[in-house]
């Protein structure tokens, strides 16, 4: 591979060309279970990593390999593991650096299956956590306890948008023998690489902007060679959490166009965080191309686009949120993010109602809070709907306060 390529082609053509035997240059489906071999001496080799190779469907497959190889280059990274979720690659990581008795730091403003996993899986193992401000390093440096072995942070998060100094993170944790881990699916490989900022393992829902398509449920985690291979043998083979074959091709194809998407998604959600925090209707946007944004410079140096998800707080909280919502023609009520639709939840009810809400207050998550996946329609068409939305809370509230 040509490493001098800029990032769009090599998400083309990197780790990937027409196929050996047939010259076909889309990407061929091998959906095996069972693999043969010349002779014992080298399945028992493939078996133990001594040589290349698929020995059972459970520990991967050769379409999934190819993908591996060209998010590993993405990233940055020695090896990736394909996995069949974006869940099963945070647990992965997770297990992979964790065992009983062991302690994890997690930022707190977190995903909220993240968060289940930490609360109630998590403890089945003997696995301990605490939830810390990331923002500020010297509150992480002092949570740090003697059993801590692993740092979990996600940047930008979900949903309030947080931004954390990734380099200043890990100089801390590197200095005390303590792996990171980063969360970095709402960046995807095109706008962030924490491995080359002193990450040890970045983690993606391959669900979301990677494939960017809304139908392939799929996660990816990459970090060097030893570790993956762990993983991928005692982690995700034991467990049964791989990718298949036809998800795998999926995220090949939509992939292609990833540098496109990317782009206008990062457009778009400018275009509509702007038009947000100029409405009087609006309490707070968050969002990271912002000026407004309390980690504003931090983004625009870390990160090379400020992503597609913009979140924001309509006031009269909880009831005008809900108002709004409904009143949404374009966009549409959905838990997932980066797909070519925009989507548009609530978070306190939706994807971190798994968090009680005291714990959702303390990591900034209010009632009112909704978050947008901007999609890929034209940005005036998405701002429109949101006009006419907000226009009829404000209505519904004038003639309330009539009533009144």
């Amino acid at each position: 591979m040509n490493t001098e390529w800029r990032i769009d082609t090599r998400i083309i053509h990197g780790n990937q060309g027409p196929d050996p035997q047939t010259g076909a240059i889309s990407q061929s489906i091998i959906p095996a279970v069972a693999y043969a071999f010349p002779d014992t001496e080298t399945a028992a080799a493939v078996v133990c990593g001594e040589a290349e190779g698929v020995y059972y469907g459970r520990y991967g497959n050769p379409t999934s390999r190819t993908l591996e190889l060209k998010i590993a280059a993405l990233e940055g990274g020695e090896d990736a593991l394909g996995v069949s979720s974006g869940m099963a690659a945070i647990s992965i990581a997770l297990l992979g650096f964790l065992q009983q008795g062991d302690h994890v730091l997690v930022t707190k403003d977190v995903y909220g299956g993240t968060y289940s996993f930490l609360t109630s899986l998590a403890p089945r193992f003997g696995i301990t956590f605490d939830f810390v401000d990331c923002t500020d390093v010297q509150c992480l440096i002092e949570a740090i306890k003697p059993n801590t072995k692993a740092v979990y942070i996600e940047t930008p998060s979900n949903p309030k948008l947080t931004i954390l100094d990734i380099e200043a993170i890990t100089e801390a944790c590197q200095a005390r023998q303590l792996p990171v881990i980063v969360d970095n699916t709402f960046m995807s490989p095109c706008l962030q690489n924490p491995l080359a900022l002193g990450a040890d393992v970045v983690v993606h829902s391959a669900t979301k902007y990677i494939n960017g398509h809304g139908d392939v449920l799929a996660g990816f985690i990459i970090g060097k060679k030893d570790m993956i291979q762990f993983m991928r043998k005692k982690l995700m083979g034991d467990l049964g959490q791989q990718l298949n074959a036809w998800d795998a091709f999926l995220i090949l194809r939509g992939m292609k166009t990833m540098g496109l998407r990317v782009e206008r998604h990062c457009a778009n959600a400018q275009k509509v965080a702007e038009f947000l925090e100029s409405h009087p209707s609006i309490e707070q946007v968050f969002y990271p191309g912002l000026e407004s944004h309390p980690q504003y410079q931090l983004a625009q140096r870390q990160m090379k686009g400020m992503g597609g998800i913009v979140s924001f707080e309509v006031k009269g909280g909880l009831q005008q949120g809900k108002k709004l919502i409904n009143s949404l023609q374009l966009a549409m009520i959905s838990f997932s993010l980066g797909d070519p639709e925009t989507l548009v939840q609530h978070p306190a009810s939706m994807t971190h109602a798994s968090i009680p809400q005291e714990e959702r207050l303390k990591f900034g998550i209010t009632d009112g809070l909704i978050r947008i996946s901007v999609g890929l329609e034209d940005a005036e068409d998405i701002i429109a709907d949101f006009a006419q939305a907000l226009l009829n809370i404000r209505e519904d509230a004038h003639v309330e306060s009539n009533i009144g």
